[in-house]
């Protein structure tokens, strides 16, 4: 992998790409997308059918130097997100670079649409759903240890919740999707960070980065741009 902007360098071990991508101390939210060059975010519903190894690689370095991981309910399952354990290729990265082994998955969703006994039904995961959700549902996914935090009252108040995980430790999250949860947290103005990997294909389709027209024209400023076999890293900031 190398470096293109600002200034051509390699970067060629996970040491090099986490001082590529790493955040001054404070709270922030970066968004990490793979996508075509048509903008389309899956092949068949996955969005491994446009990943490569470099972009495995710094999906692994976002979450080794991310608190917690945040990702809506849909993507988490169609993906089939499990906790981020301290002896998997995440965990072993954040020991390296000296990072707790595990960190928490912050889940978004109205509905609490976790169930018990679900992968992520467990008391590392933090629930972020809001009052309309079934009372019944939240209570029983906070006796499985489900740390459950009700933000708004219709809908998920994404700005209160970043204020309550911030109260719990976790100020920088590496979100990763799905296109509902960017556009409503672009929406919110909650996202200081687009980091975008834009693979060489075309594929089609309704799946796109963002799933509604937003409020307003966002206007992100390149900082960083890396390159390997032909896949774009790419580092957008937004100016809140």
């Amino acid at each position: 992998m190398r470096r293109l902007l600002p200034g051509a360098a390699p970067v060629d071990d996970d040491a090099a790409l986490a001082e590529a991508y790493r955040l001054p101390p404070g709270r922030s939210v970066r968004v990490d997308f793979v996508v075509s060059l048509d903008g389309a975010i899956s092949v068949e519903g996955r969005s491994a059918g446009l990943g490569s190894p470099g972009d495995r690689r710094v999906f692994r370095v976002l979450r080794a130097l991310a608190d917690a991981v945040l990702v809506g309910h849909g993507t988490a399952a169609a993906e089939g997100y499990r906790p981020v354990a301290a002896d998997s290729a995440v965990g072993r990265l954040r020991a390296e670079l000296g990072r707790p082994g595990t960190a928490p998955v912050v889940v978004v969703s109205r509905r609490a649409s976790l169930a018990p006994g679900d992968r992520l039904a467990v008391p590392s995961t933090v629930l972020v759903t809001c009052a309309a959700a079934d009372a019944g549902r939240r209570a029983a996914l906070a006796g499985t240890g489900v740390d459950v935090l009700v933000c708004g009252d219709d809908e998920v108040d994404l700005p209160l919740a970043l204020d309550r995980l911030a109260d719990r430790g976790l100020e920088q999250l590496v979100c990763e999707g799905g296109p509902s949860l960017l556009s409503a947290a672009l929406d919110a103005g909650v996202v200081d960070e687009l980091d975008l990997t834009v693979s060489p294909a075309l594929v089609g389709g309704p799946a796109r980065l963002l799933d509604r027209a937003l409020r307003d024209v966002v206007r992100p400023r390149l900082v960083q741009v890396l390159e390997e076999d032909g896949v774009l890293f790419t580092r957008y900031a937004l100016d809140r």
